[in-house]
């Protein structure tokens, strides 16, 4: 009996460690704020960053980083323009594509106008600058999307007017301009390929300037919630106890 127990119990602890939920998270916010947003979250996961400046400028079909290379979905020539305002010196047009009709279509439907980093290494954060967002275009709102490795896209940034996209400049906070920093973590497993989009069709806006991103342990991000499986976990248990009790008292003992 106390085999069984044991076993039962093994399989209770093993079913609530397997249910933890992956943590999903992103960052919508003015530059020097989402940098810091991204690194506190790097750091408290246990994770070091890596930073990368785009001070060159970019042309080609794909462009190699080194740990990194960059091209558009849709495969078109890629041609950088130079920014003052962000902490690199160059980024790259994203010019929505997609459903021309009234209202939105599903996300995934403009995502040939965006841009995909294949990364040498896996990752599961990443973070970038985006400048000239939200200015037009909103039916009813303009936004922004994160894939990692072809999966659910994940919404980082909406705004429904022009002023969803003015945060303090990181060079003079007294300035409102159009740059923001966005960022996801889903630190459900690890991944190769990042593809970065918009669904404001008839919007040009711009991305790069720096690309922050880091590898986390899986389950690391708080909150590390406890999905429903866990139920099934307790009522386990509640049966295991039952079954306990249901042998003792049928349990004869035999005097010699």
């Amino acid at each position: 009996m106390k085999k069984v127990l044991n076993n039962l119990l093994i399989a209770c602890v093993l079913l609530t460690a397997t249910s933890t939920q992956a943590t999903i998270i992103t960052v919508f916010d003015g530059v020097a704020a989402g940098e810091i947003n991204f690194e506190s979250t790097v750091a408290g996961a246990g994770g070091t960053s890596v930073v990368s400046l785009w001070e060159n400028s970019i042309s080609g079909s794909i462009y190699d980083f080194g740990d990194y290379t960059l091209q558009n979905v849709d495969g078109a020539f890629i041609s950088s323009t130079s920014s003052n305002n962000t902490s690199g010196n160059y980024m790259v047009s994203i010019d929505p594509i997609g459903s021309t009709g009234s209202g939105r279509a599903a996300p995934e439907d403009y995502i040939n106008g965006g841009i995909k980093l294949v990364f040498d290494d896996p990752i599961n954060a990443i973070g970038f600058e985006v400048e000239d967002w939200a200015t037009c275009c909103f039916e009813p709102t303009t936004d922004l999307y994160i894939s990692f490795d072809g999966g659910t896209p994940i919404l980082v940034a909406s705004g429904n007017n022009n002023s969803d996209g003015l945060f303090p400049s990181k060079s003079n906070v007294n300035i409102s301009v159009y740059e923001i920093f966005v960022a996801a973590f889903d630190d459900s497993g690890s991944f190769t390929e990042v593809v970065f989009w918009g669904n404001g069709s008839g919007e040009v806006l711009y991305a790069g300037g720096q690309v922050r991103y880091a590898l986390l342990d899986q389950g690391s991000l708080p909150p590390n919630e406890v999905s429903e499986p866990s139920g099934i976990a307790l009522l386990s248990l509640f049966l295991m106890g039952m079954t306990y009790r249901g042998t003792k008292r049928n349990t004869v003992k035999i005097k010699n």
